[in-house]
């Protein structure tokens, strides 16, 4: 099994959710060596700026337990995180690698893998508590960078805003009152394969992120 990964606000054993459970429990039998476990957060402990993912990918962040390390999505994030000098590596492999992220934390709106990709609502709402949690501990956070509409909607949960007041588009910046929430299309694969996404188009949103957050600029 992988390295047990720094543990954050959640629940390593959680089973809140009966789908999600069966489906890591089945990942474990499959795959020994995978974490196949919910997936903490990974960053700076007081960030400036909070990135928002949707959930663990099968082989990725399930495989090593850490968000977007070693799948597909992960390529694009952390070599423009890099870029930004928010990310002390350019490629995120394993847990062990020695990455370290700078005035930046990343957490996902479900912290178990789901099927095809896709967590129910009901999952989402379960899951929502521990994001609320962990983001009211985070007191210095600027920016919300979410990557995708469900990460959107699920921060808007845990934040207790209302979703029809800051609707969903790429690059667009909603004020929070001392706060900003910034859109992006998620990097998945299926989004940079599309050119829905292009590497030009998330270096500019990410770029306008750390602007907002007061980060340095590479």
């Amino acid at each position: 099994m992988a390295e047990r990964p720094p543990i954050g606000v959640y629940d390593p054993d959680c089973r809140r959710c009966p789908r999600l459970a069966r489906y890591l429990a089945q990942t474990r039998k499959q795959y020994a060596d995978y974490w196949a476990r919910p997936v903490p957060s990974f960053g700076a402990a007081a960030p400036r700026l909070v990135i928002v993912g949707l959930a663990p990918g099968m082989h990725g962040a399930n495989r090593t337990g850490r968000p977007f390390t070693g799948d597909h999505a992960g390529i694009l994030l952390y070599e423009t995180l890099h870029a930004f000098g928010l990310a002390s590596l350019p490629v995120s492999e394993a847990v062990d690698d020695a990455l370290v992220l700078r005035g930046a934390r990343i957490v996902n709106a479900v912290k178990c893998v789901p099927p095809q990709n896709r967590p129910l609502p009901q999952e989402i709402r379960s899951c929502n508590r521990f994001l609320a949690q962990e983001l009211e501990g985070l007191s210095g956070v600027r920016v919300y960078l979410a990557l995708g509409r469900i990460a959107h909607d699920a921060l808007l949960m845990a934040l207790g805003l209302p979703r029809a007041r800051y609707p969903f588009a790429h690059a667009r910046v909603h004020a929070l009152g001392k706060q900003h929430l910034v859109d992006s299309y998620h990097c998945s694969r299926y989004n940079t394969s599309t050119r829905r996404l292009t590497p030009a188009m998330f270096r500019a949103v990410v770029g306008q992120a750390c602007g907002l957050a007061g980060l340095a600029l590479a």
